[in-house]
Order: structure tokens, then C-alpha cells, then sequence
């Protein structure tokens, strides 16, 4: 079998703080763990100069290939373009992008030196699998060096519509860019069905044919290939991290009250001021609720270094203080807030013993704690997952309460709903989600991805 060559913005290493956290890390590791491979990308350090050789680090047969940023390249190609301009712009949220042309041309020189940094490690019969938004450009890269192996993209956000793109300047060279991998994968087939619109806005000479998009000579396949997880890993996460000394000191703090469980990165894309507002008014519009649950929300920081990100901390922080000054009592805070993280085994056992799980983003490619969330729960007495629908997540979990993430009021009444509903119903529905999990898990989503990407033939020329 070829040897399976991954490139990542950040390189997960399993053997730092006992293993790599959170559901693509792992998933990623999965992929490489049964034959072994190359892992590329940055180890999240800065250097005033930039060695010649990637330091190499092994893990049984995955190759860890580890390259620094200089703050120039942080600046510019992670923070600058990549999360103020790509991110909001993929996540519905063009008021906060921050274009800057320097940015993007530093964004663009990353690419250039990550290809020529990759090309010495290659082998001849490598399938080379470039993860996400931060890397459009290095597909092109390496095509331009002269890597003829076959390359796919994995698109971890939602493509959105032509409206959208049309605010990202220079979008048509982004799209072209992509045309150079062998395969795009996306999500879910509406986001293929916004690149094939885009496509015909912006690159119209690029022609959809039944095997793909026939551009410049070349042919890319373009297909959705939803993200799962391992289902029974997460199940017996979840048993041993309810009962370990986090999950018992949960329980025993909960003091008999119900639990509604938010798990997110610290990002305005999760809509966690919706999420919070909609738990204000479930506490005002059916008061008997009050004093009888918790909303615990973990929101560990992320992209501190980007300045949008402090007015969400600000913003949730008055929030959370307004809903405490109106109901909390002395033994009682309706919701706790803390923007710390915890190892995967006691985040998944605080998933275990949630009742409702309220997963709310404003816009995500998939979302995997949804799908976690349905996997830890007790089969005998699961929760309710409540979910937006504006998540790729939605598409696949079709028997959670899916909520418009931008109407509170609808967000708190499904709330109650999933507080009151029966065992049987709830049973009823984690069952349906728990069988589509299986059929569409981590190995799934990683076996059908390779062999498509061996599948593809493309063409030299036009390179």
C-alpha cells in the first residue's frame, strides 16, 4: 500500500500530555496508525530563523516532520489571513473579516516554503492528503515543484454560497488553487454543491464532467466525505471518565440538578451568546425549572492572538453575569462557565452524564462533539441532543432537536422539550443516530477518502 503522507496547519504528537486531544487529532492518527506514514505541519513554536530539514520525531511507524513559524509568517499567514480573513469568511461571518494584502501574500509564501520543506521527505509512491483552510495553496505548490503523486484537500468547514465569496478578495485565485488537488472532499453535499456555484461564477471556463472538473488539463474529483468518529472509543472514554475524580466531583456538585452540557472552542462561530441567551429564557418562560439545572459551558481559549476574539470574551462574560445577578441564589448558580479544558477521557465522561446536550454553533462543517455526545450516552437512559441546524453535524443526526442557532426562543423550548421527554422517545432516538454513527465512523470517513484519492488519475499536463 502507498505510504499516506498528511499536512496539517498543527501536528498532533500522542506522546505530549499523555495523547492528542480532541476529534480530528485523533482521527488523523487513525489514518496513519495501521500502515504507518508522514505527518507534516507546524509544532505551534516561532524561530527567528527557519531551518533548512523539518525536525523528525517518530511514533512506532508514523513519522512526526515538525517545521517552526517565524512571527512574520505567524503574523501573517495564521493569524492575518488564515483566522481574520478565511475563517469568518467560511463561517458566515463577513463583518469580521480583516483583509490585508500582505497577509495574504505571506499566506501564500507559507505554502511555498511548506512544499519545498516536504518535497525531501517524499517517496515515489506517496498519496499526499492536505488537511483544511490554512493550506489551499500548497497543493499548487507542490505541483509547481513537480510532485506528480496523487494529492487531496479535506475541507474541515462549510463552503459557503457565491454571495459570501464574492466579499474575499482575490476568491477566483483561491478556487483555482484548489483545482490542482486530485480530490476535494467537503463535508457534506451542500458544500460541494457551493463550490460547483462557485466555480461557475468565478472560474466558468472550469468544466463539471461526470468524473469531476476538467481545468487546465487536469481532471479534480470533487465528493463529500462527512467526518465520524470512533464510536466505540468514545463510548469507553465516556464510561471511565464518568466515573473518574472529575466526573464524580460533577455529579457530586450537581447536587441532584439536571445537566445541560455546551463543550466548544472559545470562537464566535459557536454562538454561545445565542446559546446562553436561550438558556436565560428557558429559565424565564418555564420557571419550574429553576433551581433544577445547570448549564455547564466549557469553552477553552483559542486564537488569542486574534483581536475579535477578546470582544466575545467580554461579551459572554456580561452576559453570564446578567443571567447570575437575575436567578442565581445562594446555593445555586444556573450556569457555570469556564474557559479551561480537560483531557478527552473526562470531557467525554461530563458528556455521559448530560442531559441535554446543547451544541448551537452558528456555522460548522460538521461538529464533532455532537456526534460524541450521542456516542457517550448510557443506552438504557440517554439524553437529548439539541443541535443547529446550520452545523454539518445536522445533516446526519436528523433525530436531535435541530434549532435555528440565531432563535433563542426556539432554542429554549426545545430545551424544555428535551427535558421533559420520555425514556422511550429518547431511546427511541439515540438508537436512529447511534446506527448511522456506526455506519459512517472515523475509519469509514478515512478508508473512503484513501480510496478515492487512489482512484483518481490526473493529468500532467497544465501543471
Amino acid at each position: 500500500m502507498s505510504r499516506l503522507v498528511i499536512v496539517s496547519n498543527r501536528v498532533a504528537i500522542p506522546t505530549r500530555r499523555g495523547g492528542a486531544e480532541g476529534g480530528l487529532a485523533t482521527g488523523l492518527l487513525e489514518a496513519l496508525r495501521p500502515h504507518g506514514g508522514l505527518w507534516f505541519g507546524w509544532n505551534g513554536r516561532l524561530a527567528e530563523v527557519i531551518p533548512a530539514a523539518p525536525a523528525l520525531e517518530t511514533g512506532g511507524d508514523i513519522v512526526f516532520a515538525l517545521t517552526p513559524l517565524t512571527r512574520r509568517e505567524f503574523e501573517g499567514y495564521y493569524v492575518g489571513f488564515a483566522n481574520r480573513c478565511l475563517w469568518p469568511v467560511f463561517h458566515a461571518q463577513l463583518h469580521l473579516m480583516h483583509y490585508d494584502a500582505t497577509a495574504l501574500g505571506i499566506y501564500l509564501e507559507v505554502s511555498r516554503r511548506w512544499a519545498e520543506t516536504l518535497i525531501p521527505l517524499l517517496h515515489p509512491e506517496d498519496v499526499i492528503w492536505v488537511h483544511d483552510y490554512h493550506l489551499i495553496p500548497l497543493g499548487r505548490a507542490l505541483r509547481e515543484k513537480g510532485v506528480r503523486a496523487p494529492i487531496g484537500f479535506f475541507l474541515h468547514t462549510p463552503f459557503l454560497g457565491v454571495d459570501l465569496l464574492r466579499a474575499l478578495p482575490g476568491q477566483t485565485h483561491l478556487i483555482e488553487k484548489l483545482l490542482a488537488y486530485d480530490l476535494i472532499g467537503f463535508q457534506t453535499p451542500l458544500d460541494c454543491q457551493s463550490f460547483y456555484r462557485a466555480l461557475g461564477f468565478f472560474l466558468p471556463e472550469a468544466h463539471r464532467e461526470p468524473g469531476g472538473i476538467r481545468y487546465a488539463g487536469r481532471l479534480t474529483r470533487v465528493e463529500s466525505f462527512p467526518i465520524g468518529i470512533n464510536v466505540e472509543e468514545v463510548a469507553h472514554l465516556a464510561r471511565s471518565g464518568r466515573n473518574n475524580r472529575h466526573g464524580r466531583r460533577l455529579e457530586t456538585s450537581l447536587t441532584g440538578r439536571r445537566l445541560i452540557l455546551g463543550i466548544d472552542r472559545l470562537d464566535y462561530s459557536k454562538g454561545l451568546a445565542n446559546r446562553f441567551r436561550a438558556y436565560e429564557q428557558l429559565l424565564e418562560r418555564w420557571p419550574e425549572f429553576q433551581r433544577r439545572v445547570v448549564l455547564l459551558q466549557i469553552a477553552p481559549l483559542s486564537r488569542t492572538e486574534v483581536p475579535e476574539y477578546d470582544e466575545i470574551r467580554r461579551e459572554l462574560n456580561t452576559i453570564v453575569g446578567d443571567i447570575h445577578a437575575r436567578y442565581a441564589e445562594y446555593d445555586w448558580l444556573p450556569l457555570r462557565y469556564m474557559t479551561r479544558g480537560f483531557p478527552r477521557s473526562t470531557i467525554l465522561g461530563f458528556l455521559r452524564q448530560a442531559e441535554v446536550g446543547f451544541i448551537t454553533p452558528l456555522r460548522d462543517g460538521m461538529n464533532l462533539v455532537a456526534k460524541e455526545y450521542v456516542a457517550s450516552q448510557d443506552p438504557e437512559a440517554p439524553g437529548v441532543l439539541v443541535l443547529s441546524s446550520l452545523s454539518g453535524a445536522a445533516q446526519e443526526l436528523e433525530e436531535a432537536l435541530i434549532v435555528n442557532p440565531y432563535d433563542t426562543e426556539q432554542m429554549a423550548a426545545a430545551l424544555a422539550q428535551a427535558l421533559g421527554m420520555g425514556l422511550e422517545e429518547r431511546r427511541a432516538r439515540f438508537q436512529a443516530m447511534m446506527e448511522r454513527l456506526g455506519r459512517q465512523d472515523i475509519h469509514r470517513w478515512i478508508a473512503s477518502f484513501r480510496d478515492a484519492l487512489a482512484a483518481t488519475t490526473h493529468a500532467v499536463s497544465g501543471d
